[in-house]
């Protein structure tokens, strides 16, 4: 079954003026902080954002090679055990060294709010800042972001200075490398990862069962269960592969959605950094354009927001 994309795309808002961030605290820093503690100095914490596939995680990792930082997840799915392909966690020997927190640390069935999130977040900057570090969160569970910078109850932007990087790429590129995602995790592994997990008919509306790729399976493993043959098997599977994608892209309108709210709704100062170059290059120019017109700009942004440029 051939992948057609959506053919709807939502129009890009163009991001208002740059506004200039000035610290008028005059309170000593002290060495070992507690990041919500209001007469403390506002510590600095950098936000990565952006659809699924864009790019993100990577990101994290070469910042954090290049700054003292330590990583916080922000994807409301990766905080689960388990099903590491179908949610697509970064491997370990691809993390660098680089400390990451609130990653494949919950039990597969168990609930996790936005509350949740919030007060894991804080236990995780705390440490990070005590140990001279700068947290870089990153994810694509936006409305979890949203509710952690403007809940009023943290105070979040009381005590600290944020960054955002808002890595972009061109809709239809995006939507064809989420196609290719998808055959590349499925090439990986997926099925048998879900067959191995997931039992037919689960409650997918919990936990990490509601990732994106568990339940499109749900009619194939059924179809295995009772011995279908083999046409119906493949036709099962490639209709679930073709649902993967389509969801898939699905949730890149929402991402969307949800960051040009952050814009014109909250009025947050974003900086797009455009990738769709570095998805259109082939080959080893993939990795010249990715530093280019991704991580330099990047490491520049954060540097000057580092040092109270920004």
């Amino acid at each position: 079954m051939e992948f057609a994309l959506p053919s709807k795309m939502p129009v890009a808002h163009s991001l208002p003026a740059r506004m200039k961030l000035r610290m008028r605290s005059h309170i000593q820093a002290i060495p070992s902080v507690h990041p919500f503690e209001a007469q403390i100095k506002k510590q600095k914490t950098l936000f990565i954002l952006g659809a699924t596939g864009t790019g993100k995680t990577k990101l994290s990792i070469d910042l954090a090679t290049h700054i003292p930082a330590e990583i916080i997840n922000s994807d409301k799915i990766q905080v689960y055990k388990g099903l590491d392909i179908v949610t697509n966690k970064i491997a370990e020997d691809e993390r660098k060294g680089i400390p990451h927190h609130l990653l494949g640390f919950m039990d597969p069935e168990a609930d996790f709010t936005v509350q949740d999130f919030c007060t894991h977040v804080h236990v995780a900057m705390t440490r990070i800042i005590n140990n001279g570090s700068v947290p870089i969160i990153v994810g694509g569970s936006n409305n979890y972001i949203r509710r952690l910078v403007e809940d009023p109850c943290t105070k979040f932007k009381s005590n600290f200075d944020s960054c955002f990087l808002w890595v972009d790429v061109d809709l239809p590129v995006l939507y064809k490398r989420v196609a290719q995602r998808v055959d590349e995790m499925v090439e990986a592994g997926l099925v048998e990862e879900v067959r191995a997990m997931v039992a037919p008919g689960a409650d997918y509306t919990r936990g990490v069962w509601r990732a994106i790729g568990v339940p499109e399976m749900d009619d194939y493993l059924h179809a295995e269960k009772v011995m279908a043959d083999e046409k119906t098997k493949r036709m099962l599977l490639e209709a679930a592969i073709y649902r993967i994608k389509q969801n898939t892209c699905k949730l890149v309108d929402s991402q969307l959605r949800k960051i040009n709210q952050m814009i014109d709704e909250l009025g947050w100062k974003l900086h797009r950094i455009d990738a769709t170059c570095v998805l259109e290059t082939r080959g080893g120019g993939a990795v010249e354009a990715w530093e280019e017109v991704v991580l330099e700009p990047s490491l520049a942004i954060v540097r000057d927001f580092l040092e109270g440029q920004d």
